[in-house]
């Protein structure tokens, strides 16, 4: 799911426009190293940029992505593809994939279980060990209710990463 491809043709305030724009570069670099490298790479390479972006507050810029190559042993060549449009098209099936499944309006993280696809789940800090798999429990036993659809309520913390 690519928010800058979901966002791309809707009206959006000017400060949430730059940040979709922003949002190409990081997509179109995995796209290409999928395509190129197979889909092995899309987990060590997401978790790289992700680490980056969100936890070190590095820019989306070349070296960042330079970077972020070089620590799953990918060419640092493929940074090429954040300013370059010749990945879109697999990107496009790509998103369509995810998001056909699930429909557009829902946010981000879309997951597939089972053949039933959600938006979340959102957690904030993520649970490890045990409350991890407690979790993964509850999302297979909602995934398999003939019906259910939604759980939501508002978030009332920023995201912790640690």
């Amino acid at each position: 799911m690519s928010l800058a491809l979901l966002n791309a043709d809707r009206d959006l305030p000017e400060s949430y426009r730059a940040a979709m724009t922003a949002a190409w570069g990081p997509v179109r670099v995995l796209a290409a190293a999928i395509e190129e490298h197979g889909d092995e790479v899309a987990l060590p390479l997401y978790t790289a940029l992700g680490n980056r972006f969100h936890l070190e507050k590095l820019p989306k810029e070349r070296t960042t992505f330079v970077a972020a190559l070089e620590e799953v042993g990918l060419p640092t060549s493929l940074a090429d593809a954040m300013d370059s449009d010749a990945w879109d098209e697999a990107l496009t099936k790509s998103h369509h994939a995810g998001m056909d499944q699930v429909g557009y309006d829902v946010g981000t993280p879309v997951i597939s279980v089972e053949g039933v696809a959600f938006f979340g789940p959102v957690v904030s800090p993520i649970p490890r060990g045990e409350a991890a798999g407690r979790l993964w429990d509850g999302v297979r036993l909602v995934s398999g209710t003939d019906g259910f659809f939604e759980l939501k309520r508002s978030r009332t913390r920023d995201p912790i990463f640690d």
